[in-house]
């Protein structure tokens, strides 16, 4: 008897290794699978700009100095409400605490989106993308208002020409069940976070990066190894250990620091 809905999802048609500079851009749940690919030493840089929401305010930055040079994009929309600033006319990428009369609110449509986002794509054609909906629940939109915007973001995504990884709905349809959230019933729970993350493994990494990846991620566990016995012969013989661990991995990996 079956009392989930898992979701089935195909190997990539490409994959992600260690050569790959990858750039996150967009909600907080971009931060959680940059922290996920932080500690197995990818080469990775998160929203170098802050926290994007909107795709607008994405697209905005996409071209910045900091990501020009990234070999895969994982873009993530959050929301399809942006504010506008009445007196700039222009989609800003938070409010600063400003007033909600200096700005302008409104929902995004598909078109809009695409329009936005389509030229993009086409003008990296040597990049890689993969867009994927926040499982965030925007809460003081209301409901019906977030579950509108979930809705226009996946329809437009549906109509880019690029990798889609469906976070949204391993959250909301695969795992289903508040356990799986935080206390404040929007974010992802730790555990919800690792499933996600387990499935993008799955997605985008080869057998052979999947084995570097367990070499590397004993490394980022030992240096984050909190000793018990500070200072102690063990402790001195383990940390020796781990930094001839790192030096040898630093060879094959010169980014690591």
């Amino acid at each position: 008897m079956k009392f989930r809905t898992e979701i089935e999802i195909p190997k990539a048609s490409w994959q992600i290794g260690y050569g790959d500079k990858i750039v996150l851009l967009g909600s907080c749940f971009s931060d959680n699978i940059a922290r996920k690919l932080g500690e197995y030493y990818f080469q990775v840089t998160a929203n170098p700009t802050g926290t994007l929401y909107n795709p607008v305010s994405i697209a905005r930055h996409i071209n910045d100095e900091a990501v020009c040079d990234a070999d895969v994009f994982i873009i993530t929309f959050g929301t399809a409400w942006v504010y506008e600033d009445k007196r700039t006319q222009t989609v800003v990428d938070n409010c600063e605490k400003r007033p909600a009369t200096d700005f302008i609110r409104r929902r995004l449509t598909v078109e809009k989106i695409v329009g936005l986002w389509q030229p993009i794509i086409e003008a990296h054609p040597n990049k890689r993308f993969i867009f994927t909906v926040s499982p965030i629940r925007h809460l003081k939109d209301g409901l019906h208002e977030n579950n509108l915007s979930k809705g226009i973001l996946l329809l437009a995504v549906e109509q880019l020409n690029a990798t889609y990884f469906p976070s949204y709905e391993l959250l909301l349809d695969d795992l289903r069940d508040y356990r799986f959230y935080a206390d404040d019933l929007m974010h992802p729970s730790s555990a919800a976070v690792e499933y996600i993350w387990e499935r993008f493994i799955a997605t985008f990494m080869t057998a052979e990066t999947q084995k570097e990846m367990n070499d590397l991620h004993a490394l980022w566990l030992n240096r984050h190894h909190r000793s018990l016995h500070p200072g102690s012969p063990e402790d001195i013989q383990f940390k020796a250990r781990t930094e001839e661990q790192f030096r040898a991995l630093k060879e094959k990996y010169p980014w690591l620091v």
